[in-house]
């Protein structure tokens, strides 16, 4: 069987067309960027102070640069902006939801970025969240409810709204051990592509997928434990509004409540994981925005002896059979699910392999 023959085994639309190719680049370029760019960022972030240090509520025991968002976001913009120079036809016709997202995603890593060294206020990054989910829905990137006709338009402004803004904070409540968010936001967006490669018009999903899948990649060489560098809350907020975003883009309509499951499994860990902590910190009385705490998976998880890296792995495996039962719920064939599955885990394994020689 040839490559095109390959292609069209596993449902990828277009094969035999120059697309597949764009996004293997978009993918490769990503990776390599945010590669070969971490460790100088690292040392630039040390000299100027970029850096969480050690205290009550973090495991690092010396500080830490956290400045890796910003080097996931160029990353993810270096590859696009070249696809976009070489195959400038193909991009055209997604380039107005490739640039809403980028231009929201942007705004958080700002945001984000700022939080991390100066500290912001939550209703602050909350506002900022708000604003820029309504950027996406301004250009009908949007969750469309066809449950109550009367209410539906602003049925589907809540969800949207709400779908957004609650993974945003997920992905960086979560945010809590080497490798974690890197590796669960790495078998995510590879997951989403694998549905999103199946229809052409879901191109600009799977441009920025593949994009955030090879700068998520990238960066978890120099993340996993134990860490050089973390993403801060400027790349937690832009894995987690990306991934929500290309979510929903050109797929999610609702007609009963049990049409969000699939799009809520490929995001099950960072949904489970939030609504136990807000649950749990409601209950005590505390506010589950502002009151930290160990109580979170990855907690649990350490405080029954496991290692960071064999915590993350856990996470890591859990969030991968999670992504496997929503891209069956999809309609994935058993063929493309196991490519996409044998896929990750190749390269998850290369880039354990790669950061553990050179500790």
């Amino acid at each position: 069987m040839n490559i095109y023959g390959f292609l069209q085994s596993i449902g990828i639309a277009s094969p035999y067309g120059y697309g597949w190719l764009s996004v293997m680049f978009t993918f490769v370029l990503a990776w390599m960027v945010a590669w070969q760019l971490m460790p100088a960022v690292r040392s630039f972030a040390l000299k100027v102070g970029w850096a969480d240090h050690p205290n009550e509520r973090r495991l690092n025991r010396e500080p830490l640069p956290n400045a890796g968002g910003l080097v996931i976001y160029t990353g993810v913009l270096a590859a696009l902006v070249l696809a976009t120079l070489l195959r400038p036809i193909i991009i055209e016709g997604v380039l107005s939801e490739v640039l809403t997202i980028l231009l929201g995603g942007s705004i958080l890593v700002l945001v984000g970025f700022i939080d991390d060294q100066f500290g912001l206020p939550p209703w602050v990054r909350l506002s900022v969240q708000v604003m820029t989910a309504f950027l996406l829905i301004a250009s009908d990137i949007r969750i469309e409810a066809r449950l109550f006709p009367p209410i539906d338009p602003l049925l589907s402004t809540m969800l949207t709204v709400l779908w957004v803004v609650g993974i945003t904070n997920a992905i960086n409540l979560m945010d809590g051990i080497d490798g974690l968010v890197g590796g669960v936001s790495f078998i995510t967006a590879m997951s989403l592509l694998a549905v999103s490669a199946q229809f052409a018009t879901r191109a600009a999903a799977t441009l920025l997928l593949a994009a955030l899948g090879g700068s998520a990649l990238g960066f978890l060489r120099h993340n996993f434990h134990p860490s050089r560098i973390i993403m801060g809350d400027a790349g937690a907020y832009f894995f987690g509004y990306v991934l929500a975003a290309t979510a929903i883009l050109g797929s999610l309509k609702v007609n009963t409540v049990f049409a969000l499951v699939p799009t809520i499994l490929f995001l099950l860990l960072p949904v489970i994981d939030t609504t136990q902590v807000f649950v749990l910190r409601l209950m005590a009385g505390k506010n589950p925005l502002s009151t930290p705490g160990k109580d979170h998976l990855h907690h649990r998880l350490l405080a029954t002896g496991l290692s960071q890296r064999a915590t993350a792995i856990s996470l890591w495996s859990f969030t991968a059979i999670a992504n496997c039962l929503a891209m069956k719920l999809q309609g994935m064939t058993p063929l493309t699910i196991l490519v996409t599955m044998v896929s990750i885990i190749a390269l998850l394994s290369f880039t354990i392999w790669q950061r553990m020689r050179t500790i």
